[in-house]
């Protein structure tokens, strides 16, 4: 797994100290949490996104839903057209801040199996994603 690297790298940089901040897209579609499974699904479709942030009613995020998951809640025996995002997401996170360094944060994604990852400030608002290359 590579991360996506959105700055040119200088020869002389060292990848331990690298961050977050200078690798991270821009945090693209938000949704609420309240929001159901389908419309999140039109709501990806239509920004031709492969995931979305989820919000909470303060605008603080409380995770990432990727097209994958939500297609395997959607398949799933239990799914209803009425289950809301805060339904599957769970517990808040897992995030990473801007200073995170970019081995921690490789390490993290690799641990979780995550292909994206929220980038969130002290507050807890989204600032952007760190995504695995394709």
């Amino acid at each position: 797994m590579t991360l996506v690297q959105m700055q040119p790298r200088s020869a002389y940089s060292n990848p331990v100290r690298r961050t977050v901040d200078g690798a991270m897209e821009a945090a693209g579609p938000q949704v609420c949490d309240d929001m159901t499974v389908e419309v999140a699904l039109a709501v990806m479709a239509s920004a031709r996104s492969g995931h979305l942030l989820v919000c909470d009613e303060d605008g603080l995020c409380t995770g990432l839903v990727t097209l994958a998951r939500l297609a395997a809640i959607r398949e799933s025996a239990a799914y209803t057209d009425r289950v809301r995002l805060r339904d599957v997401l769970g517990d808040r996170g897992p995030f990473t801040s801007p200073m995170t360094t970019m081995a921690e944060a490789e390490h993290a994604m690799r641990y979780r199996r995550l292909d994206a990852l929220p980038v969130v400030d002290d507050q807890g608002s989204a600032l952007g994603v760190l995504a695995l290359a394709r």
